[in-house]
């Protein structure tokens, strides 16, 4: 069971129901193959600048030959990697930073991990932006969930990536 609070009640949500889908959030975020890891995006507030989107985990996962395969077992990192796409997602699309194409990882605060992602499970994720700090960086509160549980929570830090047509 849930042992803190969570950032958005469950009850204004419904995973099955996406606001946006794979296409949508490919507009917005540019990650793809493998490391793309958001499934649907499924609550946005702007009053509380928090969304909430999950990750469908797979048994085609490309970590699950290498990250102890007899017992597979998704990464944290992976969990965090989660947390800030969600949040590069919500930011570009509601440009909370002016003339940012996509979001960078920047760093991470306060992670914990308190339970296990597997393959068949969905990673519920839910962030919770703070204010940006000079309009150059961006930090996000997010827990993750897998039902009821709370698996893994901390603060993602991302800075805007201004790209060019080539991609640079």
């Amino acid at each position: 069971m849930v042992r803190k609070e969570l950032l958005v009640d469950p009850s204004l949500y419904d995973v099955y129901h996406p606001l946006a889908g794979i296409d949508e959030i490919r507009s917005y975020n540019k990650q793809r193959f493998e490391m793309e890891q958001l499934t649907a995006v499924v609550y946005e507030n702007m009053v509380d600048i928090a969304c909430v989107g999950y990750k469908d985990v797979t048994e085609k996962e490309f970590w699950i030959r290498g990250h102890m395969p007899e017992f597979a077992l998704m990464p944290g990192v992976i969990m965090c990697e989660v947390a800030a796409q969600l949040a590069s997602f919500f930011t570009t699309k509601h440009r909370i930073l002016e003339n940012t194409a996509t979001l960078g990882f920047a760093g991470l605060d306060e992670v914990r991990f308190r339970g296990m992602v597997r393959p068949g499970d969905r990673l519920v994720m839910q962030v919770k932006l703070k204010p940006p700090v000079k309009k150059i960086l961006v930090k996000a509160q997010f827990v993750g969930l897998v039902k009821d549980d709370l698996v893994c929570e901390g603060i993602v830090k991302g800075v805007p990536l201004i790209l060019d047509k080539s991609g640079k």
